[in-house]
């Protein structure tokens, strides 16, 4: 297993060590002592799925005051995924992660607590996997609009297709402080 840093430090790219042959391929996706030692040391307790079309935009979500720390990867078709700093107080705060992600060439994204979470889909149809570090709690679900002008997310879809409670996000700097996680640095 290989970990890669991003250009924030918390959140991590991992690429699993695949072992293939003329069958096919295996590869282990999460042992918790390997990962604990990288420095992805989250309790996970609540595994999901979700499979979606080309050109769905889910997110930017988070969860606040029960934060989740994510493991996402694709299982099938392509991704553009991103992680969003929304820790108040933190030095890379607004700032955001973006990377392809695809069953063709498996690799996961470890996006920690205090992170804002969306994913688009760049294939005709995914199949996203993401293993979450507390459990959804509807009473704290927050999000951010998808388009937010300050944060200059470079999304690879012109129009994307997004549900109700996505399109009704607000921008980051309309969200009050006591909605946002704080930096623990």
């Amino acid at each position: 297993m290989k970990v890669i840093p991003t250009r924030i430090k918390e959140v991590l790219l991992v690429e699993p060590q695949v072992f293939g042959d003329r069958r096919g391929y295996f590869l282990e996706t999460y042992q918790q002592e390997r990962y604990a030692a990288a420095g992805i040391d989250a309790a996970f307790v609540q595994d999901n799925i979700s499979f979606s079309q080309q050109d769905i935009l889910r997110g930017l979500h988070f969860q606040h005051p029960r934060g989740q720390a994510k493991l996402v990867q694709v299982l099938q078709g392509e991704i553009f995924d991103v992680a969003m700093d929304v820790r108040r107080g933190s030095p890379t705060f607004g700032r955001w992660v973006g990377v392809t992600l695809s069953s063709a060439e498996p690799r996961q994204l470890y996006i920690p607590k205090g992170f804002a979470h969306g994913f688009c889909v760049l294939s005709p149809t995914a199949l996203f996997s993401y293993k979450c570090g507390d459990y959804y709690a509807p009473s704290c679900e927050n999000g951010i609009c998808w388009n937010d002008p300050d944060l200059g997310i470079d999304w690879p879809v012109r129009h994307p297709v997004l549900s109700e409670k996505d399109r009704a996000f607000v921008q980051l700097k309309d969200i009050p402080p006591e909605r946002l996680p704080a930096y623990e640095g």
